[in-house]
């Protein structure tokens, strides 16, 4: 699965490690994550993430 990478603040989404501060489970593929899902770091939306090569 593809990671994430926040442009304001450098984190990646990973799926393999979920987001379990937001109840996001190992496994979620980063377009499946909820419309309202933000940056655990910064708090921006999904808009802001860039998938890593």
């Amino acid at each position: 699965m593809e990671k994430w990478e926040c442009t304001v603040c450098g984190y990646v989404y990973d799926p393999a490690e979920g987001d379990l501060t937001q109840g996001i489970e190992p496994g979620v593929p980063f377009e499946n994550l909820p419309d309202d899902w933000v940056c655990p770091e910064c708090g921006v939306g999904k808009d802001m993430f860039e998938k890593l090569s």
